[in-house]
């Protein structure tokens, strides 16, 4: 049985695909996404435990095992491998000699056994030896009852609309290819009438007409030739616009969630597949339909001429076709080893000149030198192994093309001899057999371009596929009600991935309106959790928050976070001004605003002495600034929206004690009428919050003021006592 091979779509995605080939082996389709989500998909991927509770939620019965390679041989298959400790692939097929391995991210790939083991074995048990981790899979009653998916097609139709944006020009090159083939199409019988006619009845005049009509009409092909390059371009200008576009509008309508569990990678892969389906549509598709075109009416001339003569090119070039898709599977494999030897190259590369600092001062220059260097030598052995197969091919090829066109020579100077075919004639034909090798050519290199545009669109469609965060057919609340509360109801929330403890458990509590509310605890407990779940950035909770008497959420996230300002600890600096910076999201700035926002930041004085002021870039492209100044610009980017709610996480951790005091005392006038959640560990920044949250592991541990909370000596005693100098 032919096994069905999915290449995986994301980086970590290697487990959700595993399980998506061996479902599909055994008859049932899932989508990718549906399976990484029930996975519980994540950055750092997903683990065994995931990939084996998601098997059995859709109808296998699963059991993972270390065992030997002696074992494993009579193991059931397909089942899932943990490969070189850090990947997931699924094994095909094992014999004692070889192994059959689907490899989400470099394709089907046989091993020797010697090999299989490099890669299998991760630990070595007393009793049975080297030992390697497997997940044996075998489909139950309920997996055949279960209805599987929907197969997601590939939507060219979809993409192809974008090509209506450019109808006029597509007309226009169109005509201009018909038009230039026309002109080529005559030059075969103006040779032919130059040799036969004007050669042969030594008419001088004639052969000067034929050719200046040569001439004239290489000309004319040349200049629409340009014509039609340029509104190629456009077309594919407008297209590549077009395509991007929708795709970074439809990246902003994706819930926040998603950037947190895909790799900033994953989504400049896909930005690359938007360029690969334009590419693939306004060039090689148009370059391939013109050389279809031409295709066949050369071949028409030719069969004309002499249908044998089309026969001998027809085998020729189908052997040449055979020969070359003999090594598509091999080449293919080598790209995709290729692709991921460059990204871990280009990664040591960067991580040895960024980390230069850190590697002199713990003296492992040479170590990580040995590193990079070995995988140069990976890098140079597979650029050997592709030039022996590129090599091998091109020789092959070269042979059967060579031998093609030697054959047919000999053909057509034999129809001379016996007057079958006049001088000219055979002229004609060399010409159109040298017009038809082109789009040859052309025909092959497209199976692989076809390829690559295959899981460009696939990836595109499961991105497209995706739900917005906000679908046009819910009704979401764009208001604020009259009681501007946040209540948590029992709520609790548990990250994706399997064996996941709950992060937050079972919390109860109100946010009162107007007020300050500190959230406390040691390193784990929650607290910046519950900052993103009050961002909307998760809404995958169980209990409820409501705002007021209303479910948080039915409560539109774009309405709500303009209603938000946050500093969190992760937040980001753009390479633009320092006023942009301040005023993200605001068309016009207001002058007086920025000044306040940066006055309230305490860093009025910092942005002043600077040569160009507010204009001052910042980021890759400019001014650096230190972890302090970029807090403090968050800080100022939060007071400039005015908000109605405040979350701070950690804002002030980077600060000196005199630049916090100061903040904190700004900060105190600006929250009067505000509701303000603060997450903090320095005591200065919390002891004056009219409600401080002790969380301790994903629990209310304590609720209540500074005052009351001291006196209770209990979790946040523990927690400020040090800071206070209280003493025990």
């Amino acid at each position: 049985m032919r096994f069905s091979f999915y290449k995986q779509l994301n980086a970590m995605d290697c487990g959700p695909t595993c399980l998506r080939m061996i479902a599909k082996h055994y008859g049932k389709h899932y989508n990718a996404s549906t399976l990484r989500s029930r996975a519980g998909f994540n950055r750092g991927g997903v683990s065994m435990l995931g990939i084996s509770e998601t098997a059995e939620q859709i109808g296998f019965r699963t059991r993972s095992a270390q065992i030997n390679f002696d074992k494993l041989l009579v193991a059931p298959v397909p089942a899932v491998l943990h490969w070189n400790k850090n990947h997931f692939v699924v094994l095909v097929d094992l014999t004692k000699r070889k192994a059959i391995i689907a490899d989400p991210g470099r394709g089907m790939i046989t091993y020797t056994k010697k090999e299989f083991l490099r890669y299998w074995i991760s630990n070595r048990d007393e009793e049975f030896g080297e030992v390697g981790t497997v997940l044996l899979l075998e489909p139950t009653a309920a997996f055949y009852e279960e209805e599987g998916e929907k197969e997601h097609k590939l939507r060219w139709s979809v993409v192809a609309q974008y090509l209506k944006l450019s109808k006029k020009q597509f007309f226009l090159v169109f005509v201009s290819l018909i038009v230039t083939s026309m002109m080529q199409l005559i030059l075969p019988f103006l040779t032919k009438s130059m040799v036969d006619v004007g050669i042969n009845t030594h008419n001088l005049q004639f052969i000067t007409i034929v050719l200046i009509a040569q001439l004239t009409l290489t000309l004319s092909s040349t200049v629409i030739g340009f014509i039609r390059s340029r509104l190629q371009l456009n077309i594919s200008n407008v297209t590549n616009i077009s395509i991007l576009s929708d795709f970074l509008i439809k990246l902003t309508r994706l819930p926040v969630s998603y950037f947190e569990t895909h790799q900033p990678g994953d989504t400049m892969q896909r930005i690359g597949d938007n360029r690969q389906i334009q590419s693939f549509l306004t060039g090689q598709t148009m370059s391939t339909l013109f050389s279809f075109f031409n295709f066949i009416v050369y071949a028409t001339i030719l069969i004309t001429f002499n249908i044998q003569l089309f026969i001998a090119f027809a085998i020729g070039n189908f052997a040449y076709f055979g020969w070359v898709q003999l090594f598509m599977g091999i080449r293919r494999k080598l790209n995709y080893q290729s692709f991921e030897l460059s990204s871990k190259a280009n990664s040591a590369t960067i991580e040895l000149v960024q980390g230069m600092q850190e590697i002199r001062l713990n003296n492992a220059e040479q170590l990580k030198r040995w590193e990079w260097e070995n995988i140069q030598v990976n890098v140079f052995k597979l650029g050997y192994k592709s030039m022996d197969y590129g090599q091998i091919q091109t020789i092959g090829g070269l042979f059967i093309n060579q031998a093609k066109d030697i054959f047919i020579s000999f053909m057509v100077a034999q129809m001379v001899v016996t007057g079958q075919l006049t001088f000219g004639a055979m002229l004609a034909v060399q010409y159109i057999i040298g017009s038809l090798s082109g789009p040859v050519s052309q025909f092959i290199g497209l199976s692989q371009v076809i390829q690559d545009a295959k899981i460009s669109m696939e990836r595109l469609n499961e991105v497209h596929g995706l739900e917005d965060e906000e679908p046009a057919d819910k009704n979401l609340i764009a208001h604020l009600p009259e009681n501007k509360d946040i209540i948590f109801d029992k709520l609790s929330f548990t990250y994706p991935g399997a064996g996941n403890e709950p992060v937050i458990e079972d919390i109860n509590l109100i946010i009162p309106q107007g007020k300050v509310t500190a959230i406390v605890g040691v390193s784990g407990s929650g607290k910046t959790t519950l900052l993103k779940l009050l961002l909307k950035i998760y809404d995958q909770y169980d209990g409820e928050i409501k705002v007021g008497g209303s479910n948080f959420k039915n409560l539109s996230a774009s309405f709500w976070r303009r209603q938000c300002g946050s500093v969190l600890q992760d937040g980001f600096i753009f390479n633009d001004t320092i006023a942009k910076n301040i005023a993200v999201g605001f068309e016009e700035i207001d002058k007086d605003r920025l000044l306040q926002s940066c006055r309230m930041a305490n860093i009025l004085t910092f942005i002043e002495n600077l040569p160009n002021g507010f204009n001052t870039l910042l980021g890759g492209g400019g001014v650096g600034v230190s972890q302090g100044q970029k807090q403090r610009l968050l800080i100022a980017r939060a007071v400039y929206k005015e908000p109605e709610y405040l979350f701070f996480d950690e804002a002030t951790n980077a600060l000196d004690a005199n630049n916090e005091k100061e903040i904190v005392e700004h900060l105190n006038d600006f929250f009067t009428g505000r509701t303000v959640v603060v997450v903090a560990h320095r005591l200065s920044t919390v002891k004056n919050a009219d409600k401080i949250v002790v969380l301790h592991q994903g629990k209310i541990a304590e609720e209540g003021t500074h005052k009351e909370l001291t006196a209770l000596k209990g979790r946040y005693y523990e927690l400020v006592k040090n800071q206070l100098e209280l003493g025990n």
